[in-house]
């Protein structure tokens, strides 16, 4: 399982590697602290999106996480990030997650898009068998996108995480197999259509 940063492209949204050159914009996109609500730690701010950066960066050259810039198709505005992280070469499985969209740009086919391209390079080009999510339990949006895009709900890990607050974080894990993968993908291009 080669992941090496590669571009993924669709109609609404691409996906370029993340660098050091989107800092700027991602700070700028960052800027509304409702974006952080669920995250345990929040990016929002120059100094903090570039310490974010730079994590994902270094993780990446450790083999952690493959990021991504996701950038408007039409504007080529870079409006929010996510990533491959989890990565388990030897279980040929990944998680997609780290999402996160300026507000103008979540509930639109933007979010569905990322979903599909990141599924079909997991799928059919990495070769992976399970790509999974996780959530905090509380955030019933990102359930609801979840079950949307055809993932299974797994189960709750009780105070899986402690937030930037304190609060314990009980996280929802959701997957996607190699054997769903058709079903996914053929009601993923409906959505699209």
């Amino acid at each position: 399982m080669k992941l090496d940063p590669v571009t993924l492209a669709g109609r609404h949204v691409r996906l370029e590697p993340l660098g050091l050159q989107h800092i700027d914009a991602l700070a700028e996109a960052g800027t509304d602290p409702a974006i952080w609500t669920w995250y345990p730690q929040s990016a929002q701010g120059p100094e903090r999106t570039r310490a974010w950066v730079q994590q994902a960066l270094d993780w990446q050259a450790n083999g952690l996480v493959l990021p991504f810039a996701q950038i408007d198709a039409a504007s080529g505005r870079v409006i929010g990030s996510t990533r491959f992280a989890a990565i388990e070469a030897a279980h040929r499985r990944a998680e997609i997650g780290w999402t996160w969209l300026t507000p103008a740009f979540q509930r639109t086919a933007v979010n569905t898009e990322s979903k599909y391209l990141m599924l079909r390079h997991a799928f059919e080009t990495l070769g992976l068998i399970r790509v999974e999510f996780k959530t905090d339990s509380g955030n019933q949006a990102s359930r609801r996108a979840l079950a949307r895009i055809g993932a299974t709900e797994e189960g709750i890990f009780r105070n899986h995480m402690i937030m930037e607050s304190g609060r314990l974080r009980h996280s929802v894990y959701f997957s996607i197999i190699d054997s769903d993968w058709p079903a996914v993908k053929a009601g993923l291009e409906r959505k699209l259509a």
